[in-house]
């Protein structure tokens, strides 16, 4: 990624958007079809624009062009053969759909409430939801089966399928997904928690033996629901695929994480809407052991993080050692859930992530970077310029530590925080808010703290007699 600017088109629209600057704010001038604007941010976008349509266009006085895609054949799911009926059933309809579609066509889904169960897509396919448009996930675990692949919490096991599946997870390959796009107007809504409940009751019934016989193993989670609870799917579930663009649409209410990109490459979420509230691990987004990954200008309302950046957990997070990458992150607000966070499943190492120009004040745990003395693994070269948020907080956990430990602690440094408001206040899952230390660090012992570590021309408010920092094991802090 560079300074230059980025067309991201499909037939009917252009969003363009430049890699932010950690120094300075920059607003984009912009000449386009003999009309000015000023985008006060790192991105601008045009709606309703002619497909197979090339358009000349001036930024910050430099000429660029860019076509739109073009028109694609509608596979309009309502009609024959795939005749898919609002309100009812149509998972077999819609994966027909899917099945036929090709790079000339795409799966066009229109007004109305569409329920089905888990959908396959492949290389060099579209969907479009119409406005109105609602992919709604059934609630009954048999609609996610068989079983696939995938990986939870950092760990490679067997799960339910996901509303959307891309992909097929191999550690040890490269991509076999390329080149999707998933957009309109439209809703894609999963099964909830009633869903995420009934696959865990499962699962539960099936692991009654192994836990059981292992009750320190059950011991060592976050509660007794954990173990049970990693069988879920997700809403999209991206496994080894490249060149995916999600863009548009409202998402949310999988029956865990909505959208979770592992071993992939090139994946762009732009102008979405994303909700969880009342789904336990609700994460909005899940760059895992994935790479140049792009999310912009989208709005959270999510139960756990809103970003959720991972790479693994402990030895086998090591072992398979493909770490998280070249992550950016620029012009999204948080309205409520934990905010942007880094771990705790870093075990493959995390490195050059970038997060700017975001409101995340309304969350309850800032920019946290976060992962317990087992993991083994790396954060590096993590930067934040120009949030507003409660707090930023670089800490180990004493959560989600079950398994066998690496062998070495994971290493913590080199970050940077330039223009932030910390305002020491975050807000609570009971929607109430509570006061706070501004910066929290805390390293894992004496011989292993955090290192390297700058704020820079940041305003760090305080409330009641609260001390604005919580600092112990860090080396290199500087404030400027």
């Amino acid at each position: 990624m560079n300074n230059d600017f980025h067309f991201e088109t499909t037939d009917r629209d252009v969003s363009i958007w430049r890699e932010p600057s950690l120094t300075e704010a920059k607003d984009i001038h912009v000449t386009f079809l003999d009309r000015q604007y000023i985008a006060a941010n790192n991105h601008i976008e045009f709606y309703d624009l002619k497909a197979d349509t090339a358009y000349d266009i001036l930024l910050n006085d430099q000429n660029y062009s860019f076509h739109t895609l073009p028109a694609k054949r509608l596979i309009d799911v309502t009609k024959e053969p795939y005749n898919a009926e609002p309100g009812c059933l149509c998972t077999e309809a819609l994966q027909h759909a899917c099945d036929d579609c090709d790079e000339t066509s795409t799966v066009y889904i229109p007004q109305g409430v569409f329920l089905t169960g888990a959908l396959n897509m492949h290389s060099h396919s579209s969907m479009y939801l119409e406005k109105g448009a609602v992919l709604q996930g059934s609630e009954e675990p048999s609609d996610y089966e068989p079983r696939i692949l995938s990986r939870f919490e950092g760990t490679e096991r067997m799960c339910y399928r996901s509303l959307l599946n891309l992909g097929h997870l191999d550690h040890t390959a490269g991509p076999n997904c390329t080149d999707v796009l998933i957009y309109g107007r439209g809703e894609i809504r999963g099964g909830g928690f009633p869903l995420a409940q009934k696959c865990a009751a499962v699962e539960k019934e099936n692991l009654k033996s192994y836990m059981q016989d292992h009750p320190e193993e059950v011991a060592a989670c976050e509660n007794e629901n954990t173990i049970s609870y990693r069988c879920r799917g997700r809403l999209i579930n991206l496994s080894n695929c490249k060149n995916i663009r999600i863009t548009g649409l409202t998402l949310g209410y999988g029956p865990s994480w909505n959208i979770h990109m592992i071993y992939s490459e090139n994946i762009i979420t732009d102008h979405c809407r994303i909700l969880s509230e009342g789904v336990w691990n609700g994460d909005g987004w899940d760059p895992d052991s994935s790479e140049n990954c792009l999310l912009y200008a989208c709005i959270f309302h999510t139960e756990d993080d809103s970003v959720a950046i991972k790479s693994g957990k402990n030895p086998e997070g090591n072992l398979i050692g493909r770490p998280t990458k070249h992550i950016r992150i620029f012009d999204c607000i948080s309205q409520y859930g934990h905010g942007i966070c880094i771990g705790s499943e870093m075990s493959g190492g995390v490195e050059d992530v970038q997060i700017a120009d975001c409101s995340l004040e309304h969350t309850m745990c800032g920019i946290e970077i976060k992962a317990t003395k087992k993991r083994g693994g790396y954060v590096r070269q993590i930067a934040a310029a120009r949030c507003t948020v409660g707090h930023v907080q670089i800490h180990d956990v004493a959560y989600n530590d079950d398994g066998i430990a690496d062998s070495s602690v994971p290493q913590l440094k080199d970050f940077s925080f330039h223009d932030l408001r910390l305002t020491g206040r975050y807000y609570g899952a009971d929607h109430h808010w509570y006061d706070c230390s501004s910066i929290l660090i805390h390293g894992f012992d004496a011989q292993h703290p955090i290192q390297d570590i700058l704020f820079e021309h940041s305003e760090i408010l305080q409330h009641n007699d609260l001390p604005i920092e919580d600092i112990k094991y860090c080396i290199n802090y500087h404030k400027q």
